[in-house]
């Protein structure tokens, strides 16, 4: 690689690890979501054509928010004979400024820098915005994707995407969304937001709606690189560390859940030491910290323990199926969720015999809320095939490959199907 390629690859490692805390300073400094990410790019673009003649400087993050400072000083200025407050604040700036001037590098604290992040987080996962928006405005802010990759993972258009992020940052301003972590009672409801928005991406990259392939690790790599950076930011809320356990558990299983072609390998088909160790460990140990804060377990917590059970166990036959049917049980009175309580049925099914599974399925077949739910017919396929009624599974599988959206997914529905044909 040449030394301007390697300076580029660099830089996009810096942009990646340092854009969140860039845009988030600048955001609190600003108060303008829009501007402090316009601003950010603007460091980036100088930094693109200047570090590859001088170098990257030994502490990246700090060249960029400070170049940052010095334009955003420059535009508020030029922006004063329109809007008083800007001279307020390009004044605030330049004082902010000769402060870091004179301090010892790195100029901000990491308490600064944390309620930054938190601030950020929770205003790109405001309720008042679509969840769509909300996932694709963290992938941006927070995740430091270009929207040309957003558009990727999201298997939507860019200028879709690019249209969704700007209507979610006017959306912001004209509710008049504060730059700010919400206390008390409104952080626990806002924190549910950011919570599934982090999982929705977490769970895009572990098993993809729609499209060719059946994993993005990518997007997975993303949200649990968002989930620990809030797990460091709010460590006295057990919900996040339920979080970050099931999501780093899950992400274990990446390696042994598609074979040499990329087609699904199903839980029970999996080669265990392809397991990563390291994550089952960090997501058994995140489990704990969740734990002894002493709360009841809450959704991601418990589905973390439910993840752990399986991690633990050897084999799918090893595996203690009667505490995951308790687990998914104490889920499901938590939830009212019929997804979870089709997840409960598998586990009954194992724990008790498919014909007891199978009985559970079958009450869920009238509900409304699973009504083109692909993994209902094909749950209830694999307990028909299991009580040797191969003739209505086959229809059953053959639905849910109708269903399904993920091409690898459907395929393998369909070759399932044709198995028990052959019997």
């Amino acid at each position: 690689m040449s030394g301007e390629l390697a300076t580029r690859a660099a830089i996009d490692a810096v942009w990646r690890i340092e854009s969140a805390r860039l845009i988030a300073g600048l955001a609190r400094l600003v108060r303008d979501l829009d501007l402090a990410e316009e601003l950010a790019q603007d460091a980036l673009v100088l930094a693109l054509e200047q570090w590859p003649r001088s170098g990257v400087p030994d502490n990246p993050g700090a060249w960029l928010m400070a170049t940052a400072k010095h334009r955003a000083i420059d535009q508020l200025r030029r922006r004063t004979a329109l809007e008083r407050k800007h001279e307020q604040i390009a004044r605030e700036l330049e004082i902010d400024e000769r402060r870091a001037a004179s301090a010892p590098p790195p100029g901000v604290s990491h308490e600064e820098i944390e309620d930054d992040l938190l601030r950020l987080v929770f205003t790109t996962c405001h309720p008042v915005l679509s969840r769509e928006a909300r996932v694709a405005l963290t992938l941006r802010l927070l995740g430091g994707l270009r929207t040309d990759e957003i558009a990727r993972a999201v298997l939507s258009s860019e200028a879709t995407v690019a249209q969704r992020i700007v209507r979610a940052k006017r959306t912001l301003s004209e509710a008049g969304v504060p730059f700010e972590v919400p206390v008390g009672a409104e952080l626990r409801d806002r924190l549910g937001s950011v919570l599934e928005v982090v999982y929705l991406i977490f769970n895009e990259g572990y098993a993809a709606t729609a499209g060719e392939h059946w994993m993005r690790p990518a997007l997975c790599e993303d949200a649990l690189r968002l989930g620990r950076m809030l797990a460091q930011l709010l460590p006295r809320e057990p919900e996040v560390h339920g979080l970050v356990a099931l999501m780093e558990i899950q992400a274990s299983r990446t390696g042994a859940r598609t074979d040499r072609s990329g087609a699904p390998v199903l839980l029970e088909d999996q080669d265990r030491s392809r397991w990563d160790r390291i994550l089952i460990r960090r997501g058994l140990e995140a489990l704990v910290r969740a734990r002894a804060l002493g709360a009841p377990l809450g959704p991601y917590a418990l589905q973390a323990a439910i993840a752990a059970c399986h991690a633990q166990a050897p084999s799918v036959g090893e595996t203690d199926w009667v505490k995951v049917a308790a687990l998914y049980d104490a889920l499901s009175q938590l939830t009212g969720s019929p997804v979870v309580e089709l997840n409960r049925a598998v586990a009954v099914g194992f724990a008790f015999g498919p014909a007891v599974g199978l009985e559970l399925v079958d009450a869920l077949v009238a509900d409304e809320r699973l009504a083109g739910y692909h993994l209902l017919p094909a749950v209830r396929g694999d307990l028909l095939a299991r009580v040797g009624r191969e003739r209505e599974a086959v229809a059953e599988l053959t639905q849910a490959a109708s269903l399904a959206r993920n091409e690898r997914e459907r395929a393998l529905l369909l070759r399932r199907a044709a198995e028990l044909s052959d019997r």
